[in-house]
């Protein structure tokens, strides 16, 4: 089990499984989730390598800012421990 922290909540989330439940049941807003409104920006605070590679739809939304920023709604967490916070 991989653990996902949003805001200092603690979550333990299965290897390989999308973030975009557990970052709803913490509050983040999501609308479009295909990548595109980006609603669900997140920034990552540590463990970026623990999570899947952008997808196009990020890398068209968020740029040169891709890696420090994710969009949730895109991102699964593969292993090991990641640690977010809200993207705005």
């Amino acid at each position: 089990m991989a653990k996902l922290i949003i805001n200092d909540c603690e979550i333990e989330v299965p290897d390989g499984e999308r973030i975009q439940e557990a970052c709803e049941e913490q509050g983040i807003p999501f609308a479009c989730t295909e990548g595109i409104c980006g609603t669900c920006v997140i920034n990552v605070v540590e463990g970026a390598e623990n999570l899947s590679e952008p997808t196009e739809e990020e890398k068209d939304f968020l740029g040169d800012c891709v890696g420090e920023e994710r969009l949730a709604c895109q991102c699964t967490i593969t292993c090991g421990k990641v640690k977010i916070s809200d993207g705005y």
